[in-house]
């Protein structure tokens, strides 16, 4: 019986190659798509130049929030290729500073939502006691509410702000993690090289971290990339509601709302960053999609 579990266990070691040999075979594939190699390639584009932000933008001392009333409300020209806003500031330098305030604030919302419910939804998943339980108890109360709402109700209760709406947005944001972890688990730990690992007489947490986390990793890489663009959404909706980042800080949900009331003449100043949001979110939804073929082409993309 010892022997047969060591065999087992090298199943395990085999198992963890070949999957990893045929995620780089999978991932060459990507290549092959051009719409996901399109959006990839705007992603990368607008990272950089949002980490590059005070180098990039031609008037970064506007983008972070410096006024220059004279040129306020000024039509896209020569010299403010997208226009102006209602306090002179330049719009593209708005935009280019605000993909911080969006992008990284989209990815700290969902990779710190995913550090809090990958854990647990390893744990609920693997070990179906009390604690299991209760961690899916928590995890359907966060669900049966919305996200956003819950968000709205903390940022009210303990102040508008970018920080504030951040940690306002991860609290709701984790529950979809553990769910989908947890389900994963699920139809794991049946395997025989986890069979194995208990008879060789394993602990839990190594069993958790050895042959469960691993194979996990790849529908959580791509659920992070699809939750990249509501994330964003999320952000601006509170922004633009007054309860996210506050004047005169850059963000594209805020520059909507600053430039809903001008719409109809000085359509620009809502209209640009409202566009930005929308190709980025939409690079990241296409991008997302299309690695989720690739790395899991058994299920449904639904």
């Amino acid at each position: 019986m010892e022997l047969q579990a060591e065999s087992y266990e090298q199943m395990a070691k085999q198992v963890v190659k070949e999957h990893r040999q045929v995620k780089w075979f999978l991932l060459g594939q990507l290549l092959k798509r051009k719409a996901a190699m399109l959006s990839l390639i705007i992603l990368v584009l607008t990272v950089t130049a949002a980490l590059f932000a005070p180098w990039v933008a031609p008037y970064p001392d506007q983008g972070m929030g410096a006024v220059n009333i004279s040129q306020r409300l000024s039509p896209p020209s020569n010299e403010h290729l997208l226009g102006t806003d209602i306090y002179g500031r330049d719009m593209l330098s708005r935009v280019i500073c605000g993909a911080r305030i969006s992008i990284f604030g989209g990815m700290f919302i969902v990779v710190t939502a995913a550090f809090i419910g990958v854990p647990l939804g390893l744990w609920a998943g693997y070990n179906e006691g009390k604690s299991g339980a209760v961690i899916i108890k928590v995890v359907e109360l966060f669900l049966s509410f919305p996200a956003t709402l819950i968000a709205m109700a903390i940022t009210i209760l303990f102040g508008a702000g970018w920080s504030t709406a951040l940690i306002a947005l991860v609290i709701p944001w984790w529950p979809w993690y553990t769910r989908l972890v947890q389900g994963e688990v699920l139809s794991i730990k049946q395997m025989l090289y986890v069979e194995a690992a208990r008879m060789l007489g394993y602990g839990k947490i190594y069993i958790i971290f050895r042959h469960l986390l691993p194979n996990v990793i790849t529908p959580v890489i791509v659920m992070i990339l699809l939750d990249l663009g509501p994330a964003i959404i999320a952000i601006g909706l509170l922004s633009f509601l007054g309860l996210g980042t506050q004047p005169p800080m850059a963000d594209w949900g805020l520059m909507v709302w600053e430039g809903a009331q001008n719409i109809l003449s000085e359509w620009w100043i809502a209209i640009v960053p409202g566009c930005a949001m929308f190709i980025v979110v939409t690079a990241f939804n296409i991008f997302g999609d299309a690695l989720k073929d690739i790395l899991t082409p058994g299920r449904s993309s639904g």
